[in-house]
């Protein structure tokens, strides 16, 4: 019974998410990763992490994937970068990112 009560827990939690967009994130635009960003100022890399699993339950895939899109963007205004580009797939609640100034 116990054991039922943690596993149901756990995979409500499994759904949950934590990451708030704050506002210098919000104007920070996400780029397709097809897209030519040629006439924009390259400000750095970043990789952003958010835990993709509670012990043996894997979280929803699209809830990392927008947590660490949403991440990347609050990480990318500091960096002074108005756009994002994702430079590899989430993988494991991690990934890449590069930073632009697109102004």
């Amino acid at each position: 019974m116990i054991r039922t009560a943690v596993l149901i827990v756990l995979a409500t939690l499994a759904g949950c998410t934590w990451v708030k967009l704050e506002n210098s994130g919000a104007r920070v635009r996400v780029a397709e990763a097809s897209e030519s960003l040629a006439g924009c100022q390259f400000r750095g890399e970043l990789t952003v992490m958010v835990t993709h699993r509670f012990g043996q339950i894997e979280r929803n895939s699209l809830k990392v994937a927008d947590e660490l899109e949403t991440l990347a963007r609050n990480e990318a205004a500091g960096m002074q970068a108005n756009t994002i580009k994702p430079l590899s797939q989430p993988a494991g609640g991690e990934q890449r990112f590069g930073a632009y100034d697109c102004r």
